[in-house]
């Protein structure tokens, strides 16, 4: 009988990028690193547009929505999500219409692919648009709060854990966007608003990402309403952050990710 086998799964040219969070997984997954597919995969770098062959813990079409904010207004938009005001234009006419017809509002325009705000700006209506930048457009409502603050819920195997903020350090440079990557810090928060869960869960579930893993960026507004903002997860495009200094939810992310994986692929694997 074949031996089927579990691994995780680092193939390509863009392998290195995840090179330390595989070695970190691997350590507490006890699986090996492979740049071939095997059975049951934990996928982080994989570079044909086409799913590897086997299983993924965290589904291929799953990384894929996750990874471009067009595809994630498009979902939350059909499951009725909440989200900030949010508009894919396909011209920059549409933009300079919309920016017109709204003029109560500010308006952010993403980089669908980016990452920790990268490529985001804020639109105005004198701004023209590079002639790179990839549509449809996603223009999006800017909320401006007093203290810019964005809120993460972690899930793993459908259960959430890890609820948290990021904000700026006081007395250092802000930035319009609430991300680790601009300065931002995360902090420990109290138990999750029932409405924040909900809204967090919605979003995992229609991404397909409530049973395996992801995380949730939620903000709530100046009228006390939660709004999801993304959804993200590990794997080809992006990891999730687990530089996090709050108790000990870096190492608890890779455990019950452990946990979960082992518990999906063991009613078939054979050691």
């Amino acid at each position: 009988m074949k031996e089927i086998k579990a691994v995780i799964l680092n193939a390509g040219d863009a392998g290195w990028i995840f090179e330390e969070h595989a070695l970190r997984l691997a350590r507490v997954m006890n699986l090996e690193i492979s740049s071939s597919p095997s059975d049951y995969n934990y996928l982080l770098a994989w570079e044909s547009s086409a799913p590897p062959a086997g299983k993924s813990f965290v589904p291929f079409q799953a990384i894929q929505l996750a990874s471009d904010k067009r595809h994630l207004a498009e979902v939350f938009a059909k499951h009725q999500v909440a989200t900030p005001k949010t508009y894919l234009l396909d011209s920059e006419e549409d933009v300079k219409r919309l920016i017109q017809n709204e003029t109560q509002s500010q308006w952010v325009l993403k980089w669908p692919t980016g990452c920790g705000a990268s490529g985001h700006r804020l639109q105005d209506l004198e701004m023209p648009i590079p002639q790179y930048w990839p549509r449809p457009y996603v223009l999006q409502e800017f909320i401006r709060l007093e203290v810019p603050e964005v809120y993460r819920l972690y899930c793993v195997a459908g259960e959430t854990f890890g609820w948290n903020a990021r904000r700026f350090p006081s007395c250092t440079k802000t930035s319009p966007f609430v991300a680790h990557a601009q300065g931002a810090r995360y902090e420990e928060e109290s138990d999750i608003p029932s409405e924040a869960e909900f809204q967090a869960r919605k979003a995992l579930s229609c991404t397909n990402l409530i049973d395996s893993f992801g995380c949730a960026d939620l903000m709530k507004d100046e009228k006390g309403n939660w709004l999801v903002l993304e959804v993200n997860t590990d794997g080809i495009y992006n990891h999730v952050d687990r530089d996090i200094s709050i108790g000990n939810i870096a190492n608890e992310i890779d455990e019950r990710i452990a946990r979960a994986f082992h518990a999906w692929s063991r009613p078939l694997l054979i050691r």
